[in-house]
């Protein structure tokens, strides 16, 4: 749109208009943004995603990733998420291979050159929002609307919001989502590349490799196919210059040329609309087999006005939500990880004052939809339209009007929405321009809202580097969010900071308190530090707010054997078994207390089913030499400790107590190779070097003996059992010293 373009001469200058340039400036601009997350830790969700998800190791087969879900649980599974991404999931898996491992900086280097990408094709799809699409006589576009292209280009590079997107790993799903959504689109706009070409095969060529594109992004993440429903809208309101109010009007007053509207005689535009409506049908059928046992079920704290009783407060706080992604649009300074867990109180009475956002953002919404479908102004029914298209239609899956969300506000969501504001926030700008003589000022207002967002960029990009900096930037945000605590408590909990985690679990608490996940990882540090009754209070409750938490069960379990309680321990585990049928540690925990029970039958049975379900269980291979070998069964020891070593041929543990098995049965030059195996592993263990000891003492290598004594002395010298060997031994080197004097 010339006229546009013309308006906004006053804030970009013509000498960064070419289009090689503008891209090359918006993919700098992009780039210095996020940069400063390129060698942050995997944070938050991508512990799940990334770090404890098997789909990305070689081991498993990659036709898994078809039937898995983002996080590598089983699509079948009632506990799946139901997030189907294969392709994004794909992406990670190349990046363990390229990285050889689980190294950030290669999974933050794709994120921030994805976004980089996206943002530079940015600049062709605003050409094509701005500028329409107009041929010449050999195909060339016209009016490419270089600085309006060039200004949103800016704009979405260096919004705030997409921080969660580039900086957390697992924000490659929208990335990758948007990558071909627009790539979906551009195709989409090539089946009008010459006006005469309408419903032609290189037409229909274009709109099936659009709906392919538009499976990709699908498959990326699930927001893909809302661009089959932007690119009908494209087609019918501003490819076929559907005018609402002209049609109303006609209907209204019964006017016979309404049977003449050439929408509804265009054979190209029925084509165009059977192949989006089948493809988005085919796409929908196809996901919803793959997703199996229906959609996910949620809970309460993910998304609190879901579970609301009454329809009318449910209505409301889904318009009060969409009222704060819009804020974070616009004024994305309060920017957090997680906005669930009271973080927003919901709405119950019309006399809450927060019903003022959602008033007004139906006022401004009412008023662009107006003038997209009413305008006089073709060109700015065109921009409005699609400006309006790319807001609402890729939100729409997380607007909870079609199904239940798995949250209140997330960031991520909005990384395609913001195309939308970005080109509504440029039709302001050039609107503006045109009708006041401070264009100085308009420029300025332009640079510092660039400037002051690529700032926001840069310290956000910081505060996402490390779990331990994201979390505690929440606490200014949503200090109520019973989540920020929990995981500001985990943070510490797992550098070992137990006293400064004890305090944010229960503040996690206190705000939610029906959080079971607080209630067990706040009873597993009462358990460790030995405050037991509280712990099984805590865990007792956990139990009874979510009769199947099977971890719960399993660690109240734990705290009663502790407490010599082992019937109500023995019921807790079985409990927890109930619920999670494949559940090793808790197998293993059973075996504990059944040997604890001298009940060695029932604990081997235990801890073998442990290591069918989880063979690399060290621990409960290692308590099964160790029952075997204390009760006399060398063989069968022998015979667990080799099978063992064959499935986990690197754990010292292992090694060690086979070797202690061997020596007793005088097995001693295997027991030996053993034993200096595991020393080599785990060179400071005393214990090794005083079992060593006791073996050459056996075999006679008296001064070897005398030598590994005296290490495990100087590594453990509180060892008594050490000691007291260690002075027999010298005492028959002395003995033999006198005989041969």
């Amino acid at each position: 749109m010339a006229e546009l373009d013309a308006d906004l001469v006053h804030i970009l200058p013509s000498s960064v208009l070419p289009p090689f340039w503008a891209k090359l400036v918006v993919g700098f601009v992009s780039l210095v943004c996020f940069a400063r997350s390129y060698d942050g830790d995997f944070v938050f969700d991508d512990s799940e995603a990334i770090v404890n998800n098997k789909d990305l190791q070689a081991e498993t087969p990659l036709g898994d990733l078809w039937r898995h879900d983002f996080w590598g649980s089983r699509l079948s599974s009632n506990t799946s998420h139901k997030s189907y991404r294969p392709l994004t999931v794909l992406t990670f898996r190349i990046n363990y291979y390229l990285s050889g491992g689980f190294h950030p900086v290669g999974f933050h280097v794709v994120n921030i050159l994805l976004h980089g990408g996206v943002s530079v094709l940015m600049v062709d799809v605003f050409s094509v929002l701005f500028g329409g699409l107009q041929f010449t006589s050999r195909g060339r576009r016209v009016h490419l609307a270089p600085r309006a292209s060039l200004l949103a280009a800016l704009l979405f590079a260096v919004h705030p919001v997409h921080t969660e997107c580039v900086a957390g790993v697992v924000g490659r799903a929208d990335l990758l989502c948007a990558l071909f959504f627009l790539l979906s689109f551009l195709g989409y706009c090539k089946a009008f590349r010459e006006s005469n070409k309408e419903g032609t095969h290189s037409s229909t060529f274009w709109v099936l490799l659009s709906i392919l594109l538009g499976a990709v992004a699908m498959l990326c993440k699930e927001q893909g196919i809302t661009v089959l429903g932007l690119n009908a809208v494209f087609d019918i309101l501003v490819i076929g210059k559907f005018n609402v109010l002209e049609i109303v009007q006609k209907v209204l007053h019964k006017d016979k040329s309404l049977e003449n509207v050439g929408l509804l005689r265009n054979g190209g535009l029925l084509l165009r609309m059977t192949l989006l409506t089948a493809g988005g049908a085919g796409m929908l059928y196809v996901r919803w087999k793959i997703m199996g046992t229906g959609p996910p079920a949620f809970t309460e704290v993910d998304n609190p006005a879901s579970f609301a009783d009454s329809v009318w407060v449910r209505a409301i706080n889904y318009n009060y939500y969409y009222s704060l992604n819009a804020w974070l649009l616009l004024c994305p300074w309060w920017l957090c990880f997680d906005w669930s867990m009271g973080c927003i109180p919901l709405i119950k009475s019309v006399s809450d004052c927060r019903v003022i956002a959602l008033a007004a953002l139906w006022l401004c919404l009412i008023g662009l939809i107006c003038q997209a479908l009413c305008s006089e102004d073709s060109h700015k029914r065109r921009i409005l339209t699609l400006g309006l298209g790319f807001l609402i239609i890729p939100f729409l899956p997380a607007s909870n009007l079609f199904f239940r969300v798995g949250f209140v506000v997330a960031e991520r969501v909005l990384y395609l929405p913001s195309v939308g504001y970005c080109v509504l926030l440029t039709f302001g700008f050039g609107a503006l321009s045109k009708h006041t003589k401070k264009k100085k000022l308009i420029a300025t207002v332009v640079l510092g809202i660039l400037s002051v967002n690529t700032l926001r960029c840069v310290i956000r990009s910081g505060e996402w580097r490390s779990e331990e900096q994201l979390f505690r930037s929440a606490l200014s945000v949503c200090p109520l969010n019973a989540k920020v605590h929990y995981n500001i408590g985990k943070n510490l909990a797992d550098k070992g900071n137990q006293t400064a985690a004890i305090r944010y679990y229960r503040e996690a608490v206190r705000l939610n308190p029906k959080y079971v996940h607080a209630m067990n990882n706040l009873g597993n540090i009462l358990k460790e530090r030995n405050e037991l009754q509280e712990a099984e209070e805590l865990l007792s409750l956990a139990v009874q707010i979510q009769p199947d938490f099977a971890a719960a069960w399993m660690n109240l379990g734990i705290v009663q054997n502790s407490l010599k309680r082992f019937e109500a321990a023995e019921q807790s585990y079985r409990t927890a078994i109930k619920h999670r049928r494949k559940y090793p540690d808790c197998y293993y925990n059973l075996g504990r207390l059944y040997a604890d029970l001298n009940r060695h039958v029932d604990a081997l049975n235990a801890w073998r089913n442990a290591t069918v379900l989880k063979p690399e269980h060290s621990l409960a291979w290692n308590n099964m030499i160790i029952l075997l070998d204390n009760t006399g069964n060398l063989a069968q020891a022998e015979a667990v400790g080799r099978e063992a070593l064959e499935l986990i041929p690197n754990d010292h543990s292992l090694m060690f107590s086979l070797a202690n098995v061997l020596g007793k049965s005088q097995k001693y030059k295997e027991s030996e190779a053993l034993f200096l195996k595991a020393i080599k592993a785990n060179p400071n263990a005393a214990s090794y070097h005083g079992n060593l000891a006791v073996l050459y003492h056996r075999w006679g290598h008296l001064d070897l003996a005398k030598k590994h004594y005296e290490i495990s002395l100087q590594l453990d010298p509180a060892a008594s059992g050490t000691k007291e060997n260690y002075g027999l031994l010298r005492r028959k080197l002395e003995q033999m010293q006198k005989k041969d004097v």
